[in-house]
């Protein structure tokens, strides 16, 4: 069976298809076995303020489509373009594959995995930004 594990930790609140599940008083695993489900971590989630890098703005935007805010065929372009953006001031190997992976996901509506190729690049930016100022 392929699919999409879910551990989640003693309460944690999970935002499967626009429906919020929260997990009980143990650690326990579900297994989300439906293609092409919006899931969203609540944990893990950028709240609107907190959109305010180049990386972010783009997590953000794949969020909206996990969450039902936004239309696939609305977020995807935006995505994008801003992936491209991303491309042209992030010039390392690593950068490019997860950049790479993200427009990949993006062109086959997979806005999950886009998150996901996204947010490995958050650590990158935070160094670039604490380094060279924002």
């Amino acid at each position: 069976m392929t699919g999409l594990v879910l551990k989640l930790n003693p309460h944690e609140r999970v935002l499967v298809n626009g429906a919020v599940i929260e997990n009980g008083d143990r650690r326990s695993k579900l297994s989300i076995i439906t293609p092409n489900a919006n899931i969203l971590r609540l944990r893990d989630a950028i709240k609107p303020d907190e959109a305010n890098t180049p990386v972010r703005r783009v997590c953000y935007i794949a969020q909206l489509v996990l969450s039902g805010d936004v239309a696939p065929e609305e977020a995807g372009p935006q995505m994008i373009r801003g992936i491209d953006q991303l491309a042209q001031a992030l010039m390392d190997e690593t950068s490019h594959q997860q950049l790479s992976a993200a427009t990949a996901a993006v062109r086959n509506d997979d806005f999950y995995r886009a998150l996901k190729a996204l947010r490995a690049l958050l650590p990158h930016e935070e160094n670039l930004m604490a380094r060279y100022g924002s």
